[in-house]
Formats: C-alpha cells, structure tokens, sequence
C-alpha cells in the first residue's frame, strides 16, 4: 500500500517545450518554475510518435508505448471498413497508474483523454476531447460543484478564429475555473496522487506561438501573461506540498513556429497511390480500386491491404514493395527548397506490443515548420491555417523536485513518466524497452 506520508503530485503544461520553460524560468516570468529546476532535476524529453495529445497522454498515464495501450490517434479506422472511428479512454488497453494495485487515493483533474471518466479510488475530472461534464466527472457527486465553479472542460477555441482577444478572455476564464476546482479537490481529499494539466497553454501555442517569438507582437505580453498565472500556481501547489511529496512537472510534446501544412492524402493521390470514386471525396468511403495507401491525421499512412480494408489492392506479400515505393516518394519532397520530411518511421521500429497490427505501417516526422494534415479536400499540397504553432516531438520537458540519481533515464520520454513515480516511491518497477516512442 501507499504510504500517506509520502504522497506524488503531478503538474502537466500541454505543449510546453523544454526551451521554453528554461526561457521563461530564466527570464522570471516563472519563477516558481525557476525554484525547483535549482534545486531538482530538468531534462528535455521524447513525445510520443505522432506528437499528438491523445497519444502522449496515455503514454504518460499507462506507462507503456502505443502498441500496448493501443491509441495511435485522435481517429482510427476499424479494420474491414473505411469508416472513421474516434477512439476514446474506454479504448485504452492498459490501466492507467491510478488503477495500479495499492496505489492510493488519487485526484487527477484535466488530463486529455480521459473521457469517459471511469471508477477510481478517487476524483476524476476527464480533459479534453470530453463532450459533456457529466459522462466527464467520477464521481457523480462532483458535477454540482463543478457547476458552481462554472468549470468548462476545454477552452472555446472557435472562438480565436473571430478575435483573439475573445479567445484570451476565454482562456484566463478557463483557467481560473481549473485553479478553483484544484484548490477545492486539495483540500476536500485525503488523496496520495494528485494529478493536474493545463491545456490552455497548447491552445494558446497553437494560436499565439508567434506572440511568444516576437516580442514587438501586439499579445507578447498575453502570452507570456497566461504563463506567469500558471507558475504562480506551481508556486501555491509547491508551498502547500510536505517535505517528502515528490512532484513530477511535464509536458506530452513540444512546440514551434508553424509556416506550412502539407496535405498527405493529396500527396499520396498525385503520387498515384491514393484513389477516390467520387472528386472531390466525401470521405474514405470513397477510395477506389487500385489505391495503394491512405493517411489519417497527422501524418500516419495506411497500406490498403487486400483482406484488411473493403477495396484493399495490396497483397500481404506486396506490402514490403509498396512501402519501399512510398518512402523515397516521400524522402524527396521539398517545398520552396526545403526538404519536408525528416524521418519516416517504420511500425515495427517505434511500436511493440499486441496492438502493433492496428498500428499505422508509416508514421512521419516533420522538419522544422512543415505541420501535416491529412484533409481530403484539400486542392493545394501546401496550405496554411490560423495556427501560427505546431507540435513537436523531441522537446517536451520533465522536472522533479527530487535530485535522486538515476531517477530519470538518460533519454527520457512520455512513457517513463510511471516508472520515474514508482522509483520515487522507493517501489520497484520492471520498465519495459519503450525505445522510439
């Protein structure tokens, strides 16, 4: 069992990457921040692959890699159809940390992908994607609370794309709701984990990386504003913490400026191995005879094997050859001089486990600016949204309080993040190879 006298708590900043945090810890737009990096441990960490929330966070949570907790996107398409699915926590094949056996009470508030919340030893408040705050709150009891706090899940981000200064009102209206319900949930629990994430701070990335870059920018001080609140949090959470809590703070991926979308499944039809019935398509649904592969977002491609999809033209024993056409297909795309992709992985090399066979056969890594889309409408290769900031994979951050050496592996990652809190624990745990992920 876990010992009360030694309680985790653990600070997630969505889309936070390390070069950021160690700026505006340096810079004293977070001081707090600043604190424990002097007196603990900073390193620079490894996203998932994709770099996406959906995938990241289970990583975080379950300890393992996508091939054994089995989410490999926001979307999925089940096998023998073409029908987008949208996976969601009920999905997750591993037991999140809290679940463990003796783990203890655990209050874990905004965590993505957690909903629908389930039964736990605890409060669960589930993050973003969550539909509705009810299905999204364990237990029941919670919701009336929350109601009065005027908690909302997730920032309105469509709210951005008709003024920024709407969305800014918005996202400090968020945040305050998630500092209420924290403060309510630390004190009204007896809890041994304690487990909360910002996600207002990917939104505002996405929508305001360039602020943060330009300091001329008209919300450069917005930016670093929103910030600043957030560290003045770390700064309560850390005064109310006991001398033998531990505490993990985290990102699930990085952040960079964003200057073009690159559209896969276009690529893939000008290349010839993607085919549609219908033009423009209404959606996968329509691939045709003859297709040799199809993407879904980010950047995960699919080979269309005969026996797997409906109109699968790709013997098993082909699949080898087919991947050897795509790649340098790929490895030669450049825009505006620039070579677009940096590394394509293999399914093989980044995942294990029993749900490698669902996994994508391709999954890309973009170089520096170059955010892939997968939109089948799309009638330009090159594209460029409202987004000024896109994600990134090797630059997410980790810092604990506790300078303990060989607490954090040489080369870090989302999937360490369970074995680091056992280790802390002073429990055992037999770490699985999470190589590539």
């Amino acid at each position: 069992m876990a010992s009360n006298s030694h309680r985790m708590v653990i600070i997630g900043l969505d889309g936070m990457p390390y070069h950021l945090i160690k700026d505006l810890a340096e810079s004293g737009v977070m001081p707090n921040t600043r604190a424990i990096i002097e007196n603990g441990v900073f390193s620079q960490m490894e996203s998932s692959i994709p770099d996406i929330s959906s995938v990241a966070w289970s990583s975080v949570i379950t300890g393992t890699n996508p091939g054994q907790h089995g989410i490999f996107g926001f979307t999925d398409v089940p096998d023998g159809t073409y029908r987008l699915s949208f996976p969601n926590f009920s999905d997750v094949k591993t037991l999140p940390f809290w679940n463990h056996e003796g783990n203890g009470r655990a209050v874990i508030i905004n965590v993505p992908f957690t909903y629908p919340a389930t039964s736990l030893d605890g409060v669960l408040i589930a993050g973003f994607v969550a539909l509705d705050l009810k299905r999204a709150t364990y237990p029941s009891s919670m919701i009336s609370k929350l109601n009065e706090m005027n908690y909302q899940i997730d920032v309105d981000s469509s709210k951005a794309h008709r003024s920024l200064d709407l969305f800014l009102k918005d996202l400090d209206k968020t945040l305050q709701a998630r500092i209420a319900a924290y403060r309510y949930l630390w004190n009204e629990e007896n809890w041994q984990t304690f487990m909360l994430v910002f996600t207002g701070t990917d939104r505002l990335a996405h929508f305001l990386w360039d602020a943060y870059e330009d300091e001329s920018h008209r919300y450069h001080s917005a930016f670093l504003a929103h910030l600043h609140q957030i560290d003045n949090v770390i700064g309560e959470i850390t005064d109310r913490m006991n001398e033998t809590d531990s505490l993990i703070m985290l990102s699930d991926h990085g952040f960079e400026l964003s200057h073009s979308d690159i559209y896969i499944n276009l690529f893939l039809m000008q290349e010839g191995f993607l085919k549609f019935r219908d033009n423009p398509p209404k959606s996968l649904a329509d691939i045709d005879q003859g297709t040799k592969a199809f993407a879904l977002d980010p950047a995960r491609i699919y080979i269309n094997l005969e026996g797997k999809y409906p109109r699968g033209s790709v013997k098993p024993e082909d699949k080898e050859a087919v991947i050897s056409e795509i790649e340098p297909c790929l490895n030669s795309l450049e825009i505006d001089g620039r070579k677009v992709i940096k590394r394509i992985c293999r399914k093989e090399e980044i995942y294990h486990g029993p749900h490698l066979g669902h996994a994508p056969d391709l999954v890309l890594l973009g170089n520096r600016g170059f955010d892939f889309k997968s939109g089948l409408k799309a009638t330009k290769l090159v594209g460029r949204s409202v987004f000024t900031g896109k994600h990134s994979q090797k630059d997410a951050f980790l810092l604990i309080n506790k300078p303990s050496p060989g607490i954090i592996p040489e080369s870090p990652s989302v999937s360490d993040i369970v074995g680091i809190m056992k280790k802390l624990r002073g429990e055992t745990w037999q770490q699985v190879d999470n190589k590539g992920i």
